[in-house]
Order: C-alpha cells, then structure tokens, then sequence
C-alpha cells in the first residue's frame, strides 16, 4: 500500500469548510482577522502491516494561526510525530493519508499538503514554507558535512549570498545557544543536546512560516529547554507560528497559546492553554496534569491501547474512572471535548 496524496490547489482566500466531528472553533479566522495559515481537517493516517493495520491518526481536526504557538501533547505512541511527518509527505510506503491539511502562504494560492505532488512538497514546502526540527536529529543530520558547512548551505539555497552565509550561520547557531567552535564539527562529534541545537538551527535559518517542532528539547537541560522554548515563542510574537509536539507539560504551559490532548491517534480535547490547566475537561487531561510532580504526582492508571487494536468506542473508557456503558460508543465532541463524561463542558465561562 502507497501513501495517497491525489494534488489539490486551492486558492489563498478559500473559506475552510467546519469540522465534521464537531470541534467547533478550530476553523476559520484567528483573533486578528486572518485566516489560519495550516487547517488540517480528518486527517487519518492507517500503516499497512503485513498481519495488522496501524491507526495512527484519526480524524484529526486542528488549526495554527499566523502568530499562534500550538501544542499537542500526550503519551508515546499516540500518533504525535505521525502527525507532523504526515503534513510534509514524510511517512513510509506502507502508510495511507487521507483527509485534507491545508496551507496557506503570505502569498500564492494555498496547496492542500495531503494531495499535494512530492514534487511540490520538496521545493515548494519543506524547509520554505514549513520547517522540521525532527525528533531524531543524529539520524536526519549528513554525517559528511560540519554543521557549518549544513547551515551556510542551508541558507545558500534559501537566498543569502555566499558571502553573506558564514556570519549568517553563526548568528543562528548563537540563536540556539551553540558555541561558533561547535560549528566545525561533525555530527558524530556532537553531543545530543547539540545534535539537537544545531537540528533546530537548520530548521530556523530558512525563517520559513510555520515551524513544526517535534520534541525540540530532546537531549537538552533545563536552561538550554527554556532558551529553546523561548525562542520558539518569540517566533511566534513576530508573526510566525508553530506546531510543538511534546510529551513536557511544563513546556507547553510555559508557551503555548492554545494546546490539544492527543491519545490513541485521536485529539480528545483542544482549549486555550491557561483554560486547559486551570480546569481539564477530559478525564484523560486531568490525568496527564495529576501526573505532574507539583500536582498529585499521580501517573494514570493502566496503559495506553495498542494503535493496531483500538477499542471500538472510547479509547480511553478502559482507563477511566467515569466510563459507563455510552462510552462503548464513540464520543461525538461537543465543542473541544471529546468525552461522554467531561468534568467540565470544556468551553469559556
């Protein structure tokens, strides 16, 4: 089985059609006016295994707005990276995409990012319009070429002129917190944490507008997690937007604008994040927060599902403590929460 991307323009000012499971406020224009620079509508991504099918995503519904600094969090294996690999065309051969990821550039017509050619992803999105910092850097680093010589080529190809490159590439570099001297290293040569810095380095020296930030903290302590956090969120107060994914709470308390609770490939609540903390309406939210050691330093209870047998209602029934017979059935969300049972009705006093 091949991924399945059919190409799909579609123009700049179209008006994005609602969510069909019901996650009301997700589409449509941000708090400025303008319109949400990635809308991803049903996204589902199933892998073909050769005894099994892998769910994992499900009818994603989610928006980033120009400015905004979105987080999805959740346990491992609940689809997160998934996710972002699937909006650049990054996922394996056995993989199935489906549903619609639109984006849409300070110019130009917008290009649905599930139909959209590979030939198009590769000079048109990645790295230009949407950057990666990837979760396994030593992996997606060359290992023949210096970071320096990865960041001035970087920024050759994305417009700054030969001569201009090399002070170019160690501003960047400063920006991440590396070391002019750690420039001239290999990759193998690097700690994680630098690996790390210098994979986030690579995806910012483009300044593309949406930056996807899959665990860019990795390997980091806590100052560096804290300098890193806060240059994402300064992109952010420029007029940039992104994407983090993190299993770190704290991280996303500490920037976020708006966060979304992923578990067993489906986001089962999304809500400002200073609403989300104050009062989780997902049991499976007050969960995640109870596990936090300033909290009750609780972890919840049992153990995720596996993506290749998922129950056929609520994912989470089997873990919480308010399920009843209805949660045998998909929970439709009212609003930003999908639960039968929420602790709160999950919208704005």
């Amino acid at each position: 089985m091949t991924t399945t991307r059919e190409p799909a323009a579609v123009p700049a000012d179209a008006t994005a059609t609602a969510a069909t499971s019901g996650t009301a406020g997700t589409a449509g224009a941000g708090a400025d006016g303008r319109p949400a620079l990635l809308e991803v509508d049903g996204l589902t991504v199933r892998f073909q295994l050769r005894d099994a099918v892998v769910r994992a995503v499900t009818d994603l519904h989610l928006t980033v707005h120009p400015g905004e600094l979105v987080a999805v969090v959740g346990e491992s294996g609940c689809g997160k990276s998934v996710l972002a690999h699937a909006l650049l065309g990054l996922l394996p051969g056995n993989a199935t995409v489906t549903g619609r990821a639109l984006l849409r550039p300070a110019a130009g017509a917008g290009v649905d990012l599930v139909g959209a050619p590979e030939r198009h992803l590769a000079r048109a999105v990645r790295g230009r319009a949407v950057g990666l910092v990837p979760q396994s850097p030593a992996t997606a680093l060359t290992p023949v070429r210096t970071g320096r010589r990865l960041l001035e080529e970087t920024l050759r190809a994305h417009g700054h002129p030969r001569r201009a490159a090399p002070a170019a590439a160690e501003r960047v570099a400063a920006d991440v917190g590396l070391d002019p001297a750690d420039l001239d290293r290999y990759p193998h040569e690097l700690s994680g944490g630098m690996a790390q810095r210098l994979a986030t380095a690579l995806a910012l020296a483009p300044d593309p507008p949406l930056l996807l930030a899959d665990e860019p903290t990795t390997g980091l302590d806590r100052p560096l997690v804290d300098h890193t956090l806060d240059l994402l969120r300064r992109r952010c107060d420029a007029g940039g937007a992104v994407l983090l994914i993190t299993h770190d709470l704290a991280a996303a308390r500490r920037v976020a604008d708006t966060v979304a609770v992923m578990y067993a490939s489906r986001i089962v609540e999304r809500r400002p994040t200073g609403e989300l903390f104050a009062a989780p309406a997902h049991p499976y939210t007050a969960g995640l927060l109870d596990a936090l050691p300033e909290r009750a330093f609780r972890p919840v209870p049992g153990h995720p599902p596996m993506l290749t047998d998922l129950p056929a209602g609520c994912a989470f029934a089997p873990r919480c403590p308010r399920a009843t017979d209805v949660c045998r059935t998909p929970p439709a969300p009212p609003g930003r929460v999908a639960c039968h049972h929420p602790l709160t009705t999950g919208e704005p006093a």
